[in-house]
């Protein structure tokens, strides 16, 4: 959720709370409606019949969809961000980003090998309501040491091999601008390591998935540093990462607002 949304729902909650009736307010019945309750249910049906499946909140809902959606199409950029296109640029990933899902792929080759990435903006929703990554109070939030980005993104690698027939599974933890890897699992079967699949899914649970990687010896764990920085798993793409999972999440959310409005007024 992007910073200007959370600000103005922080707002908009306060002004609800000043519109809220009072719960302790006494219930009196008007003359009026008092002799509508008298008549029959058939009169009272027929005075007030609306179409099927229509709530008398549906009008007051769509319009404040709308007015949500107004706000947020006038404050997204119409062209695409300047990290987007510098990334682009580099010709280094190709990005498989479905309208709709909540997980975006990038695909690269390197040599004779093909590296699959993949991350789920659901993270950094989670992220949103988690207290442990809020700024401190008292910290200096204008320090050139500050991270710009503090939330943890899950990133899995799958690499493969034209020749081979082996994968490497790599589970890493992106954050700060680094990735955190958690372990490296090798399968045997490319197709076992790298099937989006649930039965593929449930074949790996069953197998050794390799060891914690802070566990391993720490020359083990520098050249395996090296082997993933020179395929360009590095800083760079770590910093890439948090920056489109906020961007494709706001784009989500619009589309969201959109169809949900339109729901609303079918």
């Amino acid at each position: 959720m992007s910073a200007i949304r959370a600000l103005r729902q922080l707002t908009l909650s306060s002004s609800r709370a000043i519109a809220r009736p009072a719960r302790n307010a006494p219930f009196r019945m008007s003359n009026v409606v008092a002799s509508r309750v008298s008549l029959p249910a058939t009169r009272a049906f027929s005075i007030s019949a609306r179409r099927f499946a229509e709530g008398s909140s549906d009008v007051v809902l769509s319009q404040k969809l709308a007015e949500e959606l107004k706000y947020e199409k006038e404050a997204a950029e119409s062209a695409a961000p300047e990290f987007l296109k510098t990334f682009k640029e580099q010709g280094l990933w190709t990005i498989e980003d479905t309208v709709g899902n909540d997980e975006v792929t990038l695909t690269r080759k390197f040599g004779n090998e093909n590296i699959r990435l993949m991350f789920s903006i659901a993270d950094i929703q989670t992220a949103d309501e988690d207290p442990q990554y809020e700024q401190e109070e008292g910290d200096d939030a204008n320090s050139e040491d500050e991270p710009i980005h503090t939330y943890p993104i899950r990133t899995s690698f799958a690499i493969t091999k034209a020749n081979g027939k082996g994968s490497i599974n790599i589970d890493t933890m992106c954050q700060e601008g680094a990735f955190i890897i958690d372990n490296i699992s090798y399968y045997p079967d490319a197709q076992l390591g790298t099937e989006l699949t649930a039965e593929a899914d449930w074949k790996r649970r069953g197998l050794y998935i390799g060891p914690q990687f802070d566990t391993l010896d720490v020359a083990v764990q520098e050249e395996f540093e090296k082997y993933l920085q020179e395929r360009g798993i590095n800083e760079s793409l770590a910093m890439f990462i948090p920056e489109y999972s906020e961007y494709k999440e706001q784009k989500e959310y619009v589309r969201w607002l959109d169809n949900v409005k339109n729901f609303v007024d079918a």
